[in-house]
């Protein structure tokens, strides 16, 4: 006989996958709730092999094939067609890259606008072999995305300190991706954005502001002590149902700022940001600025991104020592 298979794990790499290519939030939520399901059953003593899929809430036709298969020994159809397909072709120099790189620093949960929970992000971050991952979810006055007020952020900070107690090897930092407001000034208290170990500060409204207005926007945030890494720098959206053009400034002046502050600016890796646009990618490694090279992950597939950005890093000369995740955790923060 063949030996069985781990069937929850399955379904969290087929939804894995199915986020990584992008895939429909309704196809990838119903793998990772009978995911779930599962688990919560193994949690209460049974044996998945015994269950009546039928009768499991959360278990459909399609996911409870993939479970009779993962049972069986099987590698689920399923999860077989989905691997024969992944990867982003990567060329040599963005394979260093790629491996060069320890963590990530902007990644979302279900608290703020994410689609998981802390654990399964953490999880997956270190599946994938990071040695750490940042939290950042966003700021409150980004209600859109359930923006953490004070008080949602705090109770945060002590989860994460709950998880890091029991974990060996690995580090999840605390940050946030916080608002620039209007006059440059930072959509959370002071007191709480010095205790965070990254914060990512990001312009997420009246993106089409004049150019000089949004320049000293952009000038007031960098110079701000508490501001790390400046998010997806011109906003803009180039796939997807909503398209959107790149915010105006002064690139010059912003990245020299950057460059004199100590802030990082953000190599975007989502497929719909791919920010910065690579002209001011490389204007930002003529101006001397160091980086970060993140997913801006809001989902546990999309953690695996990482490799849209190296290719543009490596396509604009960004070098790896520049790069602040390339170095191990204490380096970074330091």
């Amino acid at each position: 006989m063949t030996a069985a298979r781990d069937p929850i794990a399955d379904l969290r790499r087929i939804a894995f996958l199915l986020e990584r290519a992008h895939e429909s939030t309704y196809r990838v939520r119903a793998f990772r709730n009978a995911a779930a399901a599962l688990r919560t059953e193994a949690a209460r003593g049974k044996d998945v092999a015994t269950l009546d899929l039928r009768d499991v809430k959360g278990v459909g036709e399609v996911t409870a094939r993939c479970v009779a298969e993962s049972l069986a020994g099987e590698v689920p159809v399923y999860l077989r067609r989905l691997e024969a397909t992944e990867g982003v072709e990567l060329d040599q120099a963005a394979v260093a890259l790629r491996e060069a790189l320890r963590g990530d620093c902007h990644s979302h949960t279900d608290q703020s606008d994410g689609g998981s929970p802390l654990w399964e992000m953490v999880e997956t971050a270190i599946t994938l072999g990071h040695e750490y991952v940042v939290i950042t979810d966003h700021s409150p006055r980004l209600t859109v995305a359930n923006g953490l007020s004070p008080e949602r952020l705090r109770r945060q900070l002590e989860q994460i300190a709950e998880l890091n107690a029991g974990l060996r090897g690995f580090r999840v930092l605390t940050g946030i991706e916080v608002d620039i407001l209007d006059d440059g000034a930072l959509d959370q208290e002071e007191e709480l954005l010095a205790q965070l170990d990254v914060v990512v500060a990001s312009v997420h409204s009246k993106l089409r502001m004049p150019r000089a207005e949004m320049t000293e926007r952009m000038l007031t945030a960098v110079a701000n002590p508490h501001v790390d890494v400046l998010g997806h720098c011109t906003g803009r959206m180039v796939t997807g149902r909503r398209t959107r053009p790149e915010s105006e400034f002064d690139a010059d002046a912003v990245f020299a700022a950057c460059a004199e502050n100590g802030v990082a600016v953000e190599v975007n890796s989502r497929p719909e940001r791919l920010d910065p646009p690579k002209r001011l990618l490389r204007l930002a490694v003529e101006a001397g600025c160091e980086f970060t090279l993140d997913t801006d992950a809001h989902a546990p597939g999309q953690l695996d991104w990482l490799d849209y950005g190296c290719t543009r890093a490596v396509q604009c000369g960004v070098p790896a020592e520049r790069i602040r995740n390339t170095r191990p955790v204490e380096q970074l923060l330091a």
